[in-house]
């Protein structure tokens, strides 16, 4: 669809030259040849650019600006057309809005170049703000979740979003959705208009790193030939997120430390305290309290970044949110593969109900993707996933013929606390994932956990104490 132009110049030969030009360039033209005329066509179309003389009949070029912009509210480029002796008048009109100026005389092939550039950077804003308003829908209400623990972190969530300034810690196992949950923050927030940064710690060795995040001056070192910004002056008034904080060296740490203490920081080679609004957010899969204790991370640091914790859970945690998941993920790559699956067969959403998920949401993601992309029906089945998910759900349990009672008998409860405990080696310790192997609910489990005496270590061993008798 052509750019509609508006002309606006008291001198007829001029409205007319102007117009049979930007035709000819494949614009559309409207003209008017004073200030009212100009606000009429304003009220009944919508323009790409306004050509505007500065002086006409009944107000003059600032005035009309001012109007455009405080009257209409328009935010389109304009470029005034004034003569040498009134360069001054040009130069003010750019103090209040206008986008560039012509001076009389000029040829037709400089309007050209001028309305070029002055639509190009009015097209390059409007695909920013398109790609603006596209993040906050996505990841302003991305975060899905019925479970309790979602709810409570939600609940959290929603509490802090309007703030807009508090250091986040966020943790939990590889494939949670850490990042999803820092761009929620983000752009559910007061931020969300502003740049959100994304830098993961590992990616870069520590030199680099350093330089990344704070900036360098020119001749800080070697390659440093020219001055430049760190993800620091970037994120100005946004967001910054610090993935996999945990592997983070000590010497960044302590500079990391300073910017939250102080909200300052110099490049690398600077002399001088630059000073930034910046919300942080970091991310990490690893236990910060552990490396605190083995002194490979700043306590200092990791009390000032947890001003708000969050911890997500695994998935295997919160399997009554898989379905919900899979109907996100399912709607997603509908769209993206122009296909039209309406969902997951039930004996194949049992089966995703009890895989234990090691990637998280991240390796939901991915199965559901494939499964999309191999999908011939309007609903995936067992034939769609990974063989390896299929192999691991479909093992039942056997127990008919597979224990045989001896006449030197059996101690049923030493057979029953071993049976949880290897529930619960299973599922890291999850009792409700537990008591699905076992055929039991959730309390049935805690009841037989709390009468065998059974902890569940870190790596998701069981132990058995003193009392397996009742």
């Amino acid at each position: 669809m052509p750019e509609n132009i508006l002309v606006v110049d008291d001198e007829k030969l001029i409205r007319w030259s102007l117009q049979e030009f930007l035709q000819r360039q494949g614009y559309e033209v409207t003209t008017a040849a004073d200030g009212e005329q100009a606000l009429r066509a304003i009220a009944e179309d919508t323009f790409d650019a306004v050509l505007l003389d500065y002086k006409l009949p009944d107000i003059d070029g600032l005035e009309l600006i001012r109007r455009i912009r405080d009257e209409r509210k328009l935010q389109v480029p304009i470029i005034m057309i004034t003569s040498h002796s009134s360069v001054e008048n040009a130069v003010a009109a750019m103090k209040v809005g206008c986008s560039d100026y012509l001076t009389k005389p000029f040829r037709n092939e400089d309007v050209g170049l001028r309305l070029g550039k002055v639509l190009e950077t009015r097209r390059l804003r409007q695909e920013i703000q398109h790609l603006k308003k596209d993040q906050i829908e996505r990841f302003g209400g991305r975060i899905i979740g019925n479970s309790r623990a979602m709810q409570q972190i939600l609940a959290l969530v929603d509490r802090i979003l309007p703030l807009g300034t508090a250091t986040i810690l966020i943790q939990g196992e590889s494939g949670t959705g850490k990042d999803v949950l820092a761009k929620h923050i983000h752009y559910g927030g007061p931020r969300a208009e502003q740049p959100f940064v994304n830098i993961t710690c590992t990616a870069l060795p520590e030199s680099l790193l350093e330089s990344e995040l704070f900036g360098h001056e020119k001749g800080s070192f070697t390659d440093a030939k020219a001055q430049k910004k760190g993800l620091f002056e970037i994120a100005d008034r946004g967001t910054l997120f610090l993935d996999e904080i945990g592997d983070m060296s000590l010497y960044l740490q302590s500079k990391l430390l300073r910017f939250l203490e102080e909200r300052a920081f110099r490049r690398v080679g600077g002399q001088k305290d630059l000073k930034v609004d910046v919300r942080v957010i970091a991310a990490t899969n690893r236990d910060l309290r552990k490396l605190v204790e083995k002194e490979q991370f700043r306590e200092d640091l990791y009390f000032r970044l947890k001003v708000i914790p969050i911890l997500l859970p695994p998935l295997r945690e919160r399997s009554e949110d898989i379905p919900l998941l899979i109907e996100r993920f399912i709607g997603d790559f509908n769209r993206e593969f122009k296909k039209n699956v309406k969902g997951v067969a039930p004996a194949l959403l049992r089966r995703l109900l009890e895989y234990q998920w090691p990637g998280n949401i991240r390796e939901l993601r991915n199965t559901i993707e494939r499964a999309m992309i191999l999908a011939t029906e309007d609903m995936l089945g067992a034939e769609d996933m990974p063989l390896d998910l299929i192999d691991e759900t479909s093992q039942e349990p056997s127990v008919s013929g597979s224990l045989k009672l001896t006449r030197k008998g059996i101690n049923l409860e030493m057979l029953e606390k071993d049976l949880v405990c290897q529930a619960l080696r299973l599922t890291r310790g999850n009792q409700t994932q537990a008591g699905r192997l076992l055929g039991l609910n959730r309390d049935q489990v805690r009841y037989r956990v709390e009468k065998f005496r059974l902890t569940v270590a870190d790596d998701g061993e069981s132990a058995g104490g003193n009392g397996g008798q009742s």
